[in-house]
């Protein structure tokens, strides 16, 4: 099986005029069927997302699995933490009991908490993205885990592994694709949009994989002689941003939560290699 690597597939639609973001299914396509399931999956690849950003934890027995809260009664119909469960008894239970506002349209149908290795080994050519949010596991463990399923799905060269605490991104085998932490590109950001100011180029020269939020909200600290204020700011991507980021070897940069007409035009403007969005089938038409 011929092997491509994620960036070969973000470089070659780069490369299109005019060519529109990458289009990533947010856990799946939340915003269209069950998050983190099978059936989210496949029906986010009919509405022509390019990639799936889905989000792991560790079962009772060290197995990745996709889910994303802290406890089973935020989604299903059962309640605990996911690492309370093995990964047979997980892939019984509902994971689409509460989707939905009213009607709940999935309960029965099939969307349970599937394994990692069973996702990339029906899509074996599908890029994703891997978001860990184990809260309870150690992030070695985390990692050696990863790696196993990575390496026997062959899937190496199509994932790339992010999570929003910096300990798990460090702790991760040298071999697993990552993204730089979260708090580096918030600093870096925070620097460039409130200081306009771009921050010196980092000491190695390989490429780099940036994920934030188009506009994200934050709190900002002066210190004074007498005590600190506190202050609202928004950091937000914009040219400046982009050019400072770039401006140091090969970067690529995705921008979360793009749920509106107007947040994607904008980063289709700032040239950006991929979008993170919850409803796929909103935003197929504008692949072109």
């Amino acid at each position: 099986m011929t092997r491509v690597s994620l960036a070969t597939l973000l470089l070659a639609a780069s490369t299109l005029a005019c060519a529109s973001p990458q289009l990533i299914a947010h856990r799946g396509g939340t915003g269209d069927a069950p998050e983190n399931t099978l059936p989210a999956i496949e029906l986010a690849l009919k509405n022509r997302a390019d990639a799936v950003w889905v989000t792991v934890q560790l079962s009772k027995d060290g197995v990745p699995v996709l889910y994303r809260p802290s406890d089973l009664s935020a989604l299903t119909n059962s309640n605990g933490p996911v690492s309370r469960f093995t990964a047979a008894e997980l892939g019984a239970i509902d994971a689409g009991w509460k989707w939905g506002d009213t009607t709940h349209p999935w309960r029965g149908k099939g969307a349970t908490i599937p394994t990692l290795e069973a996702v990339l080994q029906r899509w074996p050519q599908t890029p994703f993205y891997l978001d860990i949010k184990s809260p309870d596991a150690a992030p070695e463990e985390m990692g050696r885990r990863l790696l196993a399923v990575l390496e026997k799905t062959r899937s190496l060269g199509r994932v790339r592994v992010y999570s929003t605490e910096d300990r798990y991104i460090s702790a991760l085998p040298a071999a697993v694709p990552r993204f730089v932490t979260r708090s580096e590109t918030r600093t870096r950001l925070a620097t460039v949009s409130l200081s306009h100011q771009c921050p010196p180029p980092v000491a190695d020269e390989q490429p780099r994989w940036y994920g934030l939020e188009l506009n994200r909200n934050v709190e900002v600290v002066e210190k004074f002689t007498l005590g600190e204020g506190v202050s609202a700011a928004t950091l937000t991507w914009d040219k400046e941003a982009m050019a400072c980021f770039r401006s140091h070897g090969e970067a690529h940069i995705l921008f979360f939560g793009v749920n509106s007409p107007q947040d994607y035009e904008k980063a289709v403007e700032l040239n950006a290699d991929g979008v993170m969005v919850d409803a796929p089938s909103q935003f197929s038409a504008r692949k072109g």
